[in-house]
């Protein structure tokens, strides 16, 4: 039969929990099954923690070589995704301080999703204002304290809990809460005019 795609890898149908669980007892192909299942929203996770395309790799690496050593530590086997994204938000965040830079925001902010679809109708008007749009929330962001905007982004790109962003960034979950509403408030009072 010729044209027809390959069958997906057997490990690649089983689910988290069974694929962490031999993993954990020396499964190297479970092991990599995982890394292929969740490997692409770490290295978007790291992404927009570290602004680079090649640091993003490297953090993904890392991460990956921390879970491996570290898999009985996980209790819950069916968490393995989460688990997976909070040592990708720690080896990210990591990863900035050993450099002693700060992600550049614009970098991050590049994949933000607009509206526009890029459809070849799209008139020039609304791709101006798209884009305008855009830069605003990057202005935006960019003049929020370090803090506030390391706790956004892990929020709101990266979907993490409350209690997974204290984790990342080893701070209470206290903390967190009030360093995300005043990113919000700040964030909704500059982007008013684009309601």
């Amino acid at each position: 039969m010729t044209g027809s795609p390959p069958a997906p890898h057997q490990l690649d149908l089983v689910p988290d929990a069974l694929l962490a669980g031999r993993a954990a007892d020396g499964d190297t192909a479970a092991f990599e099954a995982l890394a292929r299942r969740h490997g692409p929203l770490m290295r978007a996770s790291a992404r927009r923690l570290t602004g680079s395309l090649a640091d993003a790799d490297d953090v993904v690496q890392e991460s990956l070589m921390q879970a491996w050593r570290q898999l009985d530590t996980l209790r819950d086997p069916a968490a393995v995704k989460g688990w997976l994204l909070r040592i990708t938000g720690t080896r990210s965040i990591d990863h900035l301080r050993r450099r002693r830079l700060h992600a550049d925001v614009t970098e991050v902010e590049d994949s933000v999703e607009v509206g526009t679809g890029r459809q070849g109708s799209a008139d020039p008007e609304s791709a101006a204002v798209s884009g305008s749009r855009v830069e605003a929330l990057k202005a935006a962001l960019a003049a929020l304290p370090e803090e506030q905007r390391r706790c956004w982004v892990l929020k709101e790109f990266n979907d993490q809990s409350y209690e997974d962003i204290a984790r990342t960034l080893n701070i209470s979950t206290a903390s967190v809460r009030g360093r995300l509403a005043r990113a919000r408030i700040t964030l909704a009072r500059e982007m008013e005019a684009w309601r």
